[in-house]
């Protein structure tokens, strides 16, 4: 048979293959019991009120028929299987009846649903007070207390086993999950490291080796177009000297990589003492660049930010800009290194070498990961870039 839901066929669970050993085995103890002629009861028993030799076995088929559903319809057996108990009470009763009743109520906490689990075990126990507590008040004889502690052994000890262990089973899956969330965070953060990793190495490449190569890609087109040696010869000695930086850089970034410490930085590191040296290579490149550069102590993360802002927009200027002056501005105030670059810029002017795109996106990246602002964009005729560093404490 199989549940239909939504007009999909869905086939009912099947009984576990424990569950049917627990049946049979149940099954052929009692019989093994009942053959020599072992009940729990004698037949001259006040409660016995069906003394037939074979009736023990009726309520002993209908529980062992109970267990296979003990996984899949653990509420359905337990309520087949008090019944089927119910009928023992009145015959000459099996001890293997009692025993597949209390795997019932065990398994019904245990693998019902969770109000099943809370209930059963209130139920039981308060069965369990009650059969005790009338049954002596009744008969005025303390004996009478001894129903009370069949019904807990029956009913009551199962349950609490069941709750039991399936406190015990939640606890487990529970850790279970919060281990798979914490093994997830974990692997977010290093996929978000490594990420974070790869864009800044995509930084520092671009912003050491674009400078140098746009500096090449113009001097040799100029070389190639000018029939001049004289021009011919600065061209290449100006695409030499770019090359050999260029290269530098690169071994430079190589080194990082291949440190060993994760915080280990090469001394070459750029600061803004190298700024007249970056402005002059610059002016070799064909820029004419004006330098003006008020700061202090500026702390390392800022020093390299600023460095290669300023690079960054040299090299815009040397593929982009038109001709004219290139202004280089940075001051310190209100906590704060300011970045100016301004040079000529006429819309619609083809650049004098390709370029990725990706310049402006590492200058505002650069800002944005200490926690400054940036700006570009045309000005007054001008193509302006600013940025504003804050002078957050250094290593």
């Amino acid at each position: 048979m199989a549940r239909t839901t939504g007009g999909t066929a869905r086939p009912l669970p099947r009984p576990h293959r424990d569950d049917w050993y627990i049946a049979v085995g149940g099954l052929l103890g009692g019989v093994l019991l009942w053959v020599p002629g072992i009940h729990a009861r004698v037949s001259t028993d006040e409660l016995v009120l069906w003394h037939a030799v074979w009736a023990p076995l009726v309520p002993l088929v209908v529980i062992a028929a109970c267990e296979p559903l003990r996984r899949i319809r653990p509420r359905l057996g337990l309520l087949v299987g008090t019944a089927a108990l119910t009928l023992d009470t009145v015959t000459l009763g099996s001890l293997a009846t009692v025993v597949l009743y209390t795997d019932l109520v065990y398994a019904a906490v245990l693998y019902g649903t969770p109000a099943s689990a809370r209930r059963i075990p209130w139920i039981a126990g308060f069965l369990t007070v009650l059969g005790g507590v009338v049954p002596a008040a009744l008969w005025r004889d303390p004996r009478g207390l001894l129903i009370g502690v069949g019904v807990g052994v029956v009913a009551l000890a199962p349950a609490a086993t069941g709750a039991l262990v399936r406190d015990h089973r939640d606890a487990a899956e529970a850790a279970r999950l919060r281990a798979e969330q914490t093994a997830l965070l974990a692997e977010m953060d290093r996929a978000q490291a490594v990420t974070a990793e790869r864009a800044r190495v995509a930084r520092e490449l671009h912003d050491m080796v674009a400078n140098h190569l746009s500096a090449i890609a113009i001097h040799s087109t100029a070389a190639l177009s000018l029939d001049d040696p004289k021009t011919s010869r600065d061209a290449l000695a100006v695409i030499r000297e770019n090359s050999v930086e260029g290269l530098a850089e690169m071994r430079r970034l190589i080194g990082i990589l291949r440190s060993s410490g994760g915080d280990r930085e090469p001394s070459a590191t750029p600061t803004l003492e190298g700024l007249t040296a970056l402005v002059e290579g610059a002016r070799v490149n064909g820029l004419d660049v004006a330098l003006d550069a008020e700061h202090g102590r500026v702390p390392a993360p800022v020093e390299l930010a600023a460095y290669r802002i300023v690079q960054e927009s040299l090299t815009n200027a040397l593929k982009h800009g038109a001709d004219g002056p290139v202004r280089v501005s940075l001051r310190q105030a209100d906590g704060s290194l300011r970045v100016r670059v301004t040079s000529p810029y006429r819309p619609g002017d083809r650049p004098r070498a390709p370029g990725s795109g990706a310049g402006l996106a590492g200058m505002r990246e650069r800002a944005a990961l200490l926690g400054g602002r940036f700006e570009a964009g045309p000005e007054a005729g001008l193509w302006a870039v600013r940025a504003e560093l804050p002078l957050t404490e250094g290593d």
